[in-house]
């Protein structure tokens, strides 16, 4: 049966204008610089400062960029019930002929001294990986048909040069896609004779196994590699476990050969591709935040926070738009092609104020978050010791600047930190806590610190294992379980016990 009901119900909905703000929070400093060029080139009513300072400059550019965009906005096909239409009411346009130009506190992000170094962004230019092997091809003289299976599996390479996909499948994409009938070991043959000698040593390979030997066999020969390349072909497995008295025994050489050995093999790339593989665009890392220490007249230092803001312009309201405005303004019976104008500018200018106020929002929200992060890692930013970094989470930075967790964790969000030790990325300065066996908190990176400390130091004949690293670490008052540890080697990038076993 239907039935008809009243229902109160309580919903918080974000505004379009604060869904934008929190995505502009997020953005690291070069995508933020990109969306303020992205806003400059689509609305004529932002401009940038200097280009206001040129009066006839920036009254001719505004003015066809007004133009341009009104006769797109006049091209667009009106909606039904458009909220937006300009009613007779709403000609009002006394808010935009009174406001002054925005004052410069509300635009400049951060002062800067004219003969200040500036931020730039440094691009390299590369060519990529499969290009690059390519374009190697040349000298061997393949005809059609050769030249396209020699391609195929260039294509057939993962990032690291191996090639993971087995030769019957590359036969099948030929046939499938280019109509040929290619036997297996015509592909084998392409495989062996022409990309097993391109450059850089080793790609093509099958597996880790193949491709050191292939690379080992490019080089000179000597007694060396000799013995590198029998222990390669003969006891791969023992070598991966490090078997060392075994590998010993069964080719019949000591330990100063088989160390001078086991030196040619670590000469060698395990992933000959990956420094080519598919990067075409290099950038060097643009911090978003300085941290620099200053002295204090009563002696003390103090860390003091600065954001890169260099290559952001001054943002500015057009004031031609204000002017046209003004204009309408004075005729008393507006045609509907000057309503339709009216609305058009106001919409425009709309969006140009919030877009100022939107850039001052993420400057104060980004520096109070920042300012409070150093303030709890205040020992840290003094002396660069990681293991006075507090244990600290969102929560705590959320409460002390009286933000949301979300707005927090977008701040901390793919950001950098130029400090006096390096750059830094900010979310690596939240962690969690461990109680030690004294009762204090702990932060996970200063345990960290100390189990990489352990490790750098245990003897290498016999390094731990991950349970002989517990005992060590409660030896020095930390209890954790060994899955912590293994846990902890992992993300510091440590093998196991047996992989560090050396002679």
């Amino acid at each position: 049966m239907l039935k008809q009901s009243l229902q109160q119900k309580l919903q918080q909905k974000l505004t379009p204008q604060q869904i934008q703000l929190m995505k502009l929070i997020q953005l690291p400093t070069i995508e933020f610089e990109q969306r303020v060029r992205t806003e400059l080139e689509e609305n004529p009513a932002l401009v940038r400062a200097e280009d206001e300072e040129n009066e006839e400059f920036a009254r001719n550019e505004t003015e066809s960029e007004i133009t341009a965009s009104y006769e797109e906005y006049e091209d667009t096909p009106p909606k039904e019930n458009n909220e937006d239409t300009l009613r007779e009411d709403d000609l009002d346009l006394t808010k935009y002929l009174t406001q002054d130009d925005t004052p410069d506190y509300k635009l400049r992000t951060q002062n800067y001294a004219p003969d200040e170094e500036e931020y730039q962004i440094p691009l390299a230019v590369n060519q990529s990986f499969r290009e690059y092997l390519t374009s190697q091809l040349a000298p061997f003289q393949l005809d059609d048909k050769q030249m396209k299976i020699a391609e195929y599996i260039i294509g057939s390479l993962d990032d690291a040069g191996y090639l993971r996909r087995a030769v019957a499948d590359i036969s099948d994409d030929l046939a499938f896609n280019e109509g040929l009938l290619i036997p297996e070991e015509d592909i084998e043959k392409i495989l062996k004779e022409v990309i097993w000698l391109l450059d850089p040593p080793g790609v093509g390979a099958r597996n880790l196994k193949e491709s050191l030997i292939i690379q080992l066999k490019r080089k000179k020969p000597s007694p060396d590699r000799e013995i590198a390349l029998k222990i390669l072909e003969r006891e791969f497995n023992s070598l991966i476990h490090k078997h060392y008295e075994k590998i010993m025994r069964k080719l019949k050489i000591d330990q100063e050969q088989l160390k001078r050995a086991l030196e040619e093999i670590r000469k060698l790339n395990p992933k000959p591709g990956g420094s080519l593989s598919n990067i075409r665009i290099t950038t060097h890392i643009v911090p978003d935040f300085k941290v620099r220490i200053e002295e204090q007249p009563d002696g003390t230092k103090k860390p003091v926070v600065e954001l890169n803001a260099r290559n952001l312009p001054e943002l500015r309201i057009s004031r031609h738009y204000k002017e046209m405005l003004e204009g309408f303004k004075l005729e008393k019976n507006k045609t509907k092609s000057q309503r339709d104008a009216i609305t058009f500018i106001k919409q425009k200018l709309d969006s140009a104020n919030w877009f100022v106020d939107a850039v001052k929002q993420r400057y104060n929200t980004l520096l109070k978050t920042m300012n409070a992060i150093v303030d709890y890692q205040k020992d840290y930013f003094l002396t660069g010791d990681e293991q006075k970094i507090k244990p600290m989470i969102l929560k705590d930075i959320a409460e002390k600047v009286g933000l949301d967790i979300s707005t927090v964790s977008r701040v901390a969000n793919s950001k950098y930190v130029d400090t006096p030790y390096g750059t830094k990325l900010l979310k690596d300065f939240f962690s969690e806590s461990l109680t030690d066996l004294h009762g204090e908190e702990i932060s996970t990176i200063k345990i960290k610190e100390i189990l990489k400390e352990i490790i750098e130091n245990e003897d290498k004949k016999k390094p731990f294992t991950d349970d002989g690293l517990v005992k060590e670490l409660a030896k020095r008052g930390i209890k954790v379980a060994r899955r912590t540890v293994a846990k902890y080697r992992d993300q510091l990038n440590i093998p196991p016990a047996r992989l560090r076993k050396a002679l």
